[in-house]
């Protein structure tokens, strides 16, 4: 399957840790060898100064040996210097001079370090030749005089550079060796993470057969949890829209079956004379409900919809419950169910929505006498509460358990839990009454009535003083 849309230029994980990591190992690698070369080279200076010094003993004490043994040369090679130390100078650059009083002070040697090797003293020193700095080591000789060590101190410069040249080969080989080394730890490192990617495809997908194994980091382990825990969220949310639009489609089928077989019945003439208004009336009832929870179905999509308004005008909520029990009086007296009404003789004002604070009592009447049995009572009470007006409808049906009340007001849970158990409509009802209540500032809540039943309360805000002002109400 292919797919469209613009090319994303963004680097993966895995090539800006790589390059974060040679970056890295190059800045070391520079770092490195900015700091240690005049380290290097110091130590360098030390080693230098130290072997020449060694070196000068050396000389002096095999010139005092050979001159005191009588030897200055045999003429075959053999001078007054063993072979060995006269390669170990040469290799070092190193010139001797032997010096005594009145001789000529070699080139570059301060006067003061030939008069201080005659004087007894050893010397280490510094000087200035036409080629550059030189390194001194003066010694006296027991038999009179002195020997002078000069080194040029360019060797000191070759000896560091050499040093920072393996320093800085060894820091190469170890950016060379970081490379891959980050490069395998960054693709271990993100292999949680493409794993989430791929899950996160397929829960887009559809599949809903998705376990992540949390590894890796705390914070990447983090995400396979979460994305767990979101595809169980939607299952659960899938599985009752499911459940939702099957009950939904059951209760539009049962009243759509009606009004068809009676247009049918009515289009073919099997309905005759009297029986005609009574099949209108019947259709027209089917119709009524099927109305209702159109109504029902829009009112509680546009409860998440910004095009959703609620009106506040100044209410009377006494007036507009004595109407509501009116109407729900009659129609509970053709079921055998008696309505009771607490309302007090005062005017209670409210700044509210008139019109749905006649759904949300409509609503919890519709859903008490569906569940009460013939004899049974419902109550309508409105009262004030401090600053809250109470709208509450309570019944003396089954009633609601513990687990019943935390799901009250979630659409279709209790039509799930009771489908085939006792008459449920289709879970709208008391959902729609929670959404309104929260869009007029208020709320709802469930408990146990003292009449045996399920007890529904609704809390409005803006209740103003009793006075003697006209209300409103549609």
């Amino acid at each position: 399957m292919s797919r469209t849309g613009p090319v994303s230029t963004r680097t993966s994980i895995v090539t800006r840790t790589v390059l974060l990591t040679s970056a890295i190992a190059a800045i070391v690698v520079v770092v490195a060898g900015i700091v240690s070369y005049p380290l290097v080279r110091s130590a360098a200076e030390t080693q230098t100064r130290t072997e020449l010094a060694n070196l000068a003993d050396l000389t002096a004490t095999a010139l005092d040996e050979r001159v005191g043994e009588g030897r200055e040369g045999n003429g075959r090679g053999d001078g007054p210097l063993p072979r060995g130390l006269i390669e170990a100078l040469q290799a070092r650059q190193i010139t001797g001079y032997l010096v005594y009083p009145g001789a000529e002070v070699p080139p570059g040697v301060p006067p003061g370090v030939v008069d201080a090797v005659l004087a007894g003293e050893s010397v280490s020193a510094e000087g200035q030749r036409e080629d550059g700095e030189i390194l001194i080591e003066g010694r006296p000789l027991a038999v009179g005089g002195g020997v002078i060590l000069v080194q040029p101190f360019t060797v000191v410069g070759v000896e560091a550079s050499d040093a920072v040249r393996r320093v800085a080969v060894a820091l190469l080989l170890g950016l060379l060796i970081a490379v891959p080394i980050g490069f395998f730890a960054a693709r271990r490192l993100t292999r949680p993470l493409r794993a989430a990617r791929d899950a996160a495809n397929e829960m887009a997908a559809g599949s809903r057969e998705v376990t992540l194994q949390p590894e890796g980091p705390v914070e990447i382990a983090d995400i396979a949890v979460s994305l767990n825990r979101l595809n169980a969220a939607l299952v659960v949310s899938e599985g009752r829209q499911r459940e939702f639009l099957l009950s939904v489609s059951h209760e539009l089928r049962t009243p759509l079956t009606a009004v068809k077989g009676y247009a049918e019945a009515l289009a073919d003439g099997v309905i005759e004379g009297e029986d005609v208004p009574r099949t209108g009336a019947t259709v027209a009832a089917e119709a009524a409900r099927l109305d209702r929870l159109v109504t029902d179905l829009l009112d509680l999509a546009r409860l998440g919809a910004v095009d959703f308004r609620m009106t506040p005008v100044r209410v009377d909520l006494t007036e507009l419950g004595r109407e509501a029990s009116d109407v729900w009086r009659d129609r509970a007296a053709s079921d055998g169910v008696d309505v009771r009404v607490e309302i007090p003789a005062e005017s209670l004002l409210v700044d509210t929505d008139p019109i749905r604070v006649r759904q949300v009592i409509d609503n919890l009447a519709e859903n008490a006498l569906r569940v009460s049995p013939p004899g049974s009572v419902i109550v309508l009470a409105i009262r004030r509460d401090g600053p809250w007006a109470v709208v509450e409808v309570r019944d003396s049906g089954p009633g609601l358990t513990d687990d019943d009340m935390a799901v009250a007001f979630e659409p279709g849970a209790l039509h799930e839990r009771y489908r085939g158990v006792r008459p449920v409509g289709t879970g709208l009802g008391l959902a729609l009454v929670g959404r309104l209540a929260a869009g007029l500032g208020g709320s709802a809540e469930v408990g146990a009535a003292p009449e045996g039943g399920a007890r529904f309360t609704v809390r409005l805000p803006g209740t103003t003083a009793p006075a003697g002002v006209s209300s409103s109400h549609a």
